[in-house]
């Protein structure tokens, strides 16, 4: 018995050992295979992941920036806006300032042409009146004389 078995073992490692061995090796090669393919897919994802989050934080940054940006553009208009409006606005009330002094020098002119025209027209009647008779003119000629000064 023991011849026999040794007489299989030889048979079986001269011929089916090798071509055992050969598919064992070749299986393992093909799991070792899978399994680094398996890693190397892991780690493309990994870093697939870790390209997109980048992306994903630069164009979050860029959409920040422009917000920031449009902000601004929009405050310094705003601000400029107030500030030609403000301009504009003491333009105007100079410009009506002006309007009512020259109005109220011309009618204080006016007012005072009314008032020499009006004295005048007074006093022409006054004197008029004063000096109708001769008596009257005598008098205040010696009125005016009396307080008249001489240089």
């Amino acid at each position: 018995m023991l011849v026999v078995f040794l007489l299989v073992v030889f048979i079986l490692a001269k011929f089916a050992w090798k071509p055992i061995i050969k598919g064992l090796k070749d299986r393992e090669n093909e799991i070792q295979g899978a399994l680094d393919l398996a890693e190397k897919t892991r780690a493309e994802m990994a870093q697939l992941k870790s390209d997109n989050e980048k992306l994903i934080a630069e164009a979050n940054a860029v959409r920040d920036q422009i917000l920031r940006d449009a902000k601004d553009a929009s405050d310094r208009t705003i601000a400029e806006s107030k500030d030609k409006a403000a301009v504009e606005a003491q333009k105007m009330i100079d410009s009506a300032r002006d309007a009512i002094r020259n109005e109220q020098a011309l009618a204080v002119s006016k007012i005072r042409k009314e008032v020499a025209v009006l004295s005048l027209e007074i006093a022409e009647k006054v004197l008029h009146r004063e000096l109708k008779d001769k008596e009257a003119q005598e008098k205040l000629i010696e009125e005016l004389a009396s307080t008249a000064r001489l240089n």
